[in-house]
């Protein structure tokens, strides 16, 4: 029988309130959280960066662009917001279309991005979904991609295993490396590890020795095998920050190493990597899920304007083991 004691008892008590939180929760993290969209900033002086160069970098990815999250209006302030933060560079870096079906096409996606503006350029590079989401150039096994091809013709410069020069004072380059998704690359881990290294060597051979590289990777996983000297930051998606994150853990990292690269500013070995949460969702029973790791514009605050010549670290900033 129910009564004002039996529902005042404590193990009653805390059921309900597990049960209440368990529905509540559910509902922030479909319907409010993969909406709020924040700005994340850092502020990163890596050791082989230029004395006296600042510069403001602004990163998006993960767009998974769906109307029920993410879609063409939210990308458009998106852009608004982020022109609005007056960055020198921004970066795209990857899975710009949703793999639900109803997704926003490739070609509406970059239409709105053509509108982002910074005065060193807007360039992008391709993620896992930009390439498992096109079946037609997985059969032919190599590019141009659908989200390529919509880039490129919204004036968008595609980064692929490539770097260039940056118009700023010292010799600063941005590299951009294909997804791991891209054909032709290996399954083995180790393999993996070595081709990629194989590639960014590659990317990088018209660096000079004292270059400085900011290095737009997709999927971090890259940052474990050391990289090459010249490499200042590392930027990179992929995670969705754990897209669940509570009091840091997350259930699932699309990782080899877990929680180490989920999310936010890591350093190792004095080399620095930010990860984004990015700003769409993989849905769950049809609908966006995000808890914990909401939706982000980064900004990263490159240098320092006293030329202090220290690490500076970010917020969700952690330093790891090498």
């Amino acid at each position: 029988m129910l009564t004002r004691r039996t529902l005042l008892s404590r193990p009653t008590w805390i059921a309900a309130c597990a049960a209440a939180g368990s529905l509540a929760g559910a509902g922030y993290a479909t319907a409010v959280e993969p909406h709020r969209v924040q700005v994340t900033r850092y502020r990163v002086c890596p050791p082989r960066w230029p004395a006296g160069l600042t510069m403001r970098v602004a990163v998006l990815t993960d767009f998974h662009a769906h109307p029920r999250c993410m879609g063409a209006d939210a990308i458009a302030d998106v852009v608004a917001r982020t022109n609005a933060l007056a960055p020198d560079l921004t970066v795209l870096l990857g899975d710009y279309g949703s793999q639900h079906p109803g997704g926003v096409p490739f070609e509406v996606v970059a239409d709105r991005l053509r509108f982002l503006h910074a005065p060193k350029g807007v360039y992008a590079i391709q993620g896992n979904h930009d390439w498992g989401d096109d079946p037609a150039a997985l059969r032919r096994g190599h590019g141009p991609t659908r989200a390529e091809r919509a880039l490129r013709a919204a004036g968008i410069a595609v980064l692929e295993n490539a770097a260039i020069r940056l118009d700023v004072p010292g010799p600063v380059w941005l590299a951009g490396l294909e997804s791991e998704a891209t054909p032709g690359r290996a399954q083995a881990p180790d393999r993996l590890d070595r081709q990629r290294s194989e590639i960014l060597a590659h990317a990088l051979r018209d660096v000079p020795a004292e270059g400085a590289v900011l290095l737009l990777a997709h999927e971090p996983d890259l940052f474990a095998t050391g990289l090459d000297p010249r490499v200042a930051l590392t930027l990179s998606g992929h995670t969705h920050g754990g897209q669940v994150r509570i009091l840091g853990w997350s259930p699932w990292i699309p990782s080899r190493y877990g929680l180490r690269y989920a999310y936010g500013h890591i350093v190792e070995a004095q080399r620095d990597l930010i990860v984004s949460a990015g700003l769409g969702s993989h849905f769950l029973a049809g609908r966006p899920l995000r808890l914990g790791a909401p939706p982000e514009i980064v900004v990263v605050d490159l240098g320092r304007p006293d030329d202090a010549g220290t690490q500076a670290d970010g917020l969700g900033s952690r330093s790891n083991a090498a």
